[in-house]
């Protein structure tokens, strides 16, 4: 018989959010992050790569999106609340996704800034 995975109660995921996920909020028993896109083609890239990164982790988020937005919401449907799982996959989603090779120098120069290229709308 599976044991079942520790859920987190409210106070305890706020305090956890604040300290690792400072841009995912509580709400409605889900951890959740909006990411703002400059386009459908944002949009969908930020959807494969969340999509790419829940099943390697066998671990299944909830999506919403629309032109220039992707909302993501996890909750462990088996256990019934949130876990350690949705905190480690959230944690893996903002890391990629977020992620601005541009910025940490190296051969990588990141996207440039130019409108024609803008897929993203990262945090400042």
């Amino acid at each position: 018989m599976a044991v079942k995975e520790r859920t987190y109660e409210d106070a305890e995921i706020q305090k956890r959010l604040e300290a690792e996920l400072p841009n995912w909020r509580l709400e409605d028993g889900w951890i959740r992050r909006t990411y703002k896109t400059h386009s459908w083609k944002g949009t969908l890239m930020v959807i494969n790569t969340i999509g790419h990164l829940a099943e390697a982790a066998f671990h299944h988020p909830d999506l919403t999106a629309s032109y220039a937005w992707v909302e993501v919401r996890l909750m462990n449907h088996a256990a019934k609340g949130v876990t350690d799982k949705d905190f480690q996959l959230a944690r893996k989603i903002e890391e990629v996704v977020s992620w601005q090779p541009g910025t940490e120098g190296g051969a990588l120069t990141g996207t440039p800034d130019d409108p024609r290229f803008a897929y993203i709308k990262h945090e400042r």
